[in-house]
């Protein structure tokens, strides 16, 4: 029988509840079209730091309230969105980001309508994306005088150049069968809910050791120069078969059972 989810704790503006071994995070400003502010950035850093402790935590998923919008991006009806400390070199949604790139815990974007703007960025960060087919995908920044600037960290590496240039500069959206054919996102659906679910259930079988120290491994050598990449993968694969989760499945693969893995 499955585990019954726990009981959903407020923690600011983003909804958080573990389903499982699955951290859910949902952003609950949904008459502002679940628009990012301050009180979102701090709570979704504070849950994914969170969540990189604690091993019992295999995957998180991030998703906005309602049907209308996973994020809109940033609330630009509170007239300070773009209004930093220039005394100091970061700011809160460039550190998510950094923060995400860091993460070994897998981030799955279940995007839930339209994904706008900074959305983007939060989708773009996740390792994994699945869209209802209702979902809309888009960089409107040059129609308020904007131009998307730390999404394109995230995002340059997800879509064609051309097809970015064209986001960026006509502020134009694209629909979840366009975001597929680019590969923008895994998976799009009519039933996001059983899609994210048949995703997850397709991961938790697998050796969470060998999941989290690939996810390390991709994510360093996603800038490396060739030489550079090849020197450090070779020397990670003998890493990956000193771990228990290594010999655990080496060895029920021999003896023709599911591994008992211990995530170590």
């Amino acid at each position: 029988m499955a585990e019954a989810p726990s009981a959903p704790k407020l923690r600011e503006e983003v909804r958080e509840e573990m389903r499982g071994p699955v951290m859910w995070l949902t952003i609950d400003r949904e008459e502002r079209r679940n628009a990012i502010s301050a009180g979102v950035l701090s709570a979704m850093s504070n849950a994914l730091a969170r969540a990189n402790q604690d091993r019992a935590v295999r995957a998180v998923v991030i998703t906005g309230s309602g049907t209308r919008a996973f994020c809109a991006g940033a609330d630009l009806q509170s007239g300070t969105s773009f209004k930093f400390d220039y005394a100091e070199p970061h700011q809160g949604f460039a550190n998510l980001f950094r923060q995400a790139r860091q993460s070994t815990v897998p981030l799955i974007a279940r995007v839930n309508g339209a994904c706008m703007a900074g959305g983007m960025g939060i989708m773009g960060m996740c390792d994994m994306a699945v869209a209802s087919s209702q979902a809309v995908f888009g960089l409107p920044e040059v129609k308020v005088g904007l131009f998307p600037a730390q999404v394109l960290s995230v995002l340059g590496n997800l879509l064609p150049r051309r097809v970015l240039a064209e986001m960026c500069i006509t502020g134009e959206p694209i629909s979840a069968a366009q975001a597929l054919e680019y590969r923008l996102v895994n998976h799009v659906s009519d039933d996001l809910d059983a899609t994210v679910d048949w995703l997850l259930g397709r991961m938790l079988d697998k050796s969470p050791a060998a999941i989290r120290r690939g996810l390390y491994t991709m994510k360093k050598i996603e800038a490396m120069a060739f030489e550079e990449s090849m020197a450090f993968t070779e020397s990670q694969i003998g890493l990956f078969a000193l771990t228990e989760d290594a010999a655990e499945g080496q060895l029920a693969f021999r003896e023709k059972r599911k591994p008992q893995w211990s995530g170590r």
